[in-house]
């Protein structure tokens, strides 16, 4: 398989790309970004399942909990067990990983929002008038934890981190 380095090197090379790219990794290639920022997030959010209707009671208390908790949850949760399971010896970090790169991957873990989507409808199976209130607040809280993991990691200088 060729990285995106060699494929660019490889296309660029029109003579030789024809004898050594198939046919169908040039098409899979061409198709990654629609399929990766197109296709997968608008099937997701399809099958989210949330209406857009004016006669659904929104629980707004229920929306800012849920968005609190996938936010701060996720993005503060994970690096404090590793922390913890650090200082009591039980894991190793690489010593190229920095402290602010796990806080900026930690918030990227708040984008899962299928499991969590599943839950509040296991969680809220009784009551259904809350399942759009959740699955609302769980797509914001997705949504806002997937911009700060990306504000984190694209512009947090790595260098002015402490190791952990």
């Amino acid at each position: 398989m060729l990285s995106n380095q060699q494929l660019k090197l490889v296309n660029n090379l029109t003579h030789w790309s024809k004898k050594f790219q198939s046919p169908l990794q040039h098409l899979e290639h061409n198709l990654h970004n629609w399929s990766a920022y197109f296709i997968i997030p608008v099937f997701a959010l399809a099958n989210a399942g949330v209406l857009i209707d004016s006669s659904v009671h929104i629980d707004m208390a229920l929306v800012f909990h849920i968005i609190l908790c996938l936010v701060l949850g996720k993005g503060l949760g994970i690096p404090l067990v590793i922390l913890v399971a650090k200082k009591l010896n039980l894991i190793q970090i690489p010593a190229d990983i920095h402290f602010i790169q796990i806080l900026g991957v930690s918030f990227i873990a708040g984008i899962g929002f299928t499991m969590a989507i599943f839950i509040a409808g296991l969680a809220f199976s009784t009551s259904p008038e809350f399942i759009s209130s959740a699955k609302i607040g769980i797509l914001l809280g997705s949504l806002i934890s997937a911009i700060i993991g990306y504000l984190i990691l694209r512009f947090a200088p790595v260098k002015d981190f402490i190791k952990l």
